[in-house]
C-alpha cells in the first residue's frame, strides 16, 4: 500500500460519480485557491489543497482534519443545516480509495448539502431576483447573529494598530512595480486611510469599548449567502480567528460594498440599514465608508496576488480586478476626505 497518494490521484477518483457513498448521476469538479469542491447532484464535498500560505497550514493530514472540523463547527453558526460532517477519505483493503471509509485514512472532506446557484444573493442580484424581503431576511439572520455573539476583549490602541499595520502591508503590495497598478493612487488612498486612524481615533475605539468587536465570518460576500429556500451563510474563514476578529459594522459595510461592485448599491445600503436598525447599532457615515475603503483596497490585494501564482499570470481579469476595487476605493475615500484634519494632499 502507497505510504501517501498524490493530490492527482484523490481528484481523479473524485471526479467519478461510482465514487460517492449516495447515487448520483455526475460530478463537477470546481477549484478554488485552497480547495477542490465536488458536486454531486444533492451534496457537495470540499477537499483542502496540502498548501502552506502566510495566513494558513493546509500542508498535512492532521492539519486538514482539523480544518474541516473547524469549517463544519464554525460555519454551523450561520448555516447549520447545510454543514453536514466531515468524511474521511481512506483505502480499503485492497489498495482502493473509498470515501468515508474507516481505515487507512488519507484525507479528510467536508461534506455539506448542495445549494441551488439560482438561489444565492449574487446570483440574485445580477439577474434583478431579489426582492426587499428577501434583503431584509438575510439583514435580520445577520443581525441576530452580530446580537448574539460575544464582545472580543481588545485594546482600542491595539485594535487600531492592527488596521494600521494591514494597511501598510497593502500598500506594500499594491505598489509592486511588476504589478503595474497606479502607484500613486494607491499611496494617496492607504496614506489617507491611515490619517483617518491617526486624526480620528474616537471613532474607533469607541466600537471597541462597546463591545462591537466580534467573532464573525470574516469573509462576507454575496457569493456566501443564500436566500432560497431559507437564509444561509457559508464559507467562512475557518483557517483564521485572527481574519474572523472584525467589527460587525465592517462586515455589513464590505457585504454592501460587494453589492455595489455588482451594480446593487441600493441592496447593500438596505442590508446596512436592516442590521442598524435590528441591532440599534447606527454607526457614522465616515465609519463606514472607512471599512468599505479599507476592504476595497484588501480586495484589490487579494485580486492583484494572483498573478504570483503562474496558471494566473497570463490572464488580464486580475489586475482588471484589482483596478476596479481600487476606484471604489478611491470613490470611498473621498467621502471620508473632508472629515479628516489636517486635509490630506
Amino acid at each position: 500500500m502507497p505510504a501517501d497518494i498524490s493530490l492527482e490521484s484523490k481528484i481523479a477518483f473524485l471526479r467519478q460519480p461510482r465514487s460517492f457513498p449516495e447515487p448520483t448521476f455526475r460530478v463537477e469538479a470546481v477549484e478554488t485557491h485552497m480547495s477542490w469542491v465536488f458536486l454531486t447532484d444533492a451534496y457537495a464535498y470540499k477537499l483542502k489543497k496540502p498548501v502552506h500560505y502566510d495566513l494558513l497550514d493546509f500542508s498535512t493530514l492532521e492539519a486538514r482534519h482539523y480544518y474541516c472540523e473547524e469549517e463544519v463547527r464554525l460555519n454551523r453558526r450561520l448555516a447549520p443545516t447545510v454543514y453536514l460532517g466531515v468524511a474521511a477519505l481512506g483505502m480499503d483493503q485492497y489498495g482502493d480509495l473509498q470515501l468515508e471509509g474507516k481505515n487507512s485514512i488519507v484525507d479528510w472532506l467536508v461534506k455539506m448539502r448542495r445549494l441551488p446557484a439560482s438561489g444565492m444573493l449574487d446570483y440574485a442580484l445580477r439577474h434583478a431576483g431579489v426582492s426587499e424581503r428577501d434583503l431584509d431576511r438575510v439583514a435580520a439572520r445577520l443581525a441576530d447573529f452580530y446580537r448574539n455573539s460575544e464582545p472580543i476583549a481588545a485594546e482600542p490602541e491595539t485594535y487600531r494598530g492592527a488596521l494600521y499595520e494591514d494597511i501598510d502591508r497593502t500598500l506594500q503590495v499594491l505598489s509592486r512595480p511588476d504589478y503595474r497598478l497606479p502607484a500613486g493612487q494607491v499611496h494617496a488612498i492607504c496614506r489617507a486611510q491611515q490619517a483617518v486612524l491617526k486624526n480620528m481615533p474616537e471613532m474607533f475605539d469607541a466600537r471597541v469599548r462597546a463591545g462591537k468587536i466580534v467573532e464573525g465570518h470574516g469573509d462576507l460576500r454575496p457569493e456566501h449567502i443564500c436566500i432560497e429556500p431559507e437564509v444561509a451563510v457559508i464559507d467562512c474563514l475557518e483557517f483564521s480567528r485572527k481574519l474572523r476578529i472584525v467589527d460587525a459594522a465592517d462586515e455589513m459595510a464590505f457585504l454592501a460594498l460587494e453589492c455595489e461592485r455588482l451594480d446593487a448599491a441600493d441592496a447593500g445600503t438596505r442590508l446596512l440599514h436592516g442590521y442598524s436598525e435590528r441591532c440599534n447599532d447606527r454607526p457614522s457615515p465616515a465609519l463606514l465608508h472607512f471599512y468599505q475603503c479599507y476592504r476595497a483596497c484588501l480586495r484589490a490585494r487579494i485580486s492583484i496576488s494572483h498573478l504570483d501564482e503562474e496558471k494566473f499570470r497570463y490572464s488580464a481579469e486580475w489586475r482588471r480586478r484589482a483596478g476596479d476595487y481600487l476606484q471604489l476605493a478611491q470613490k470611498h475615500q473621498d467621502s471620508i476626505s473632508s472629515a479628516i484634519e489636517p486635509p490630506v494632499r
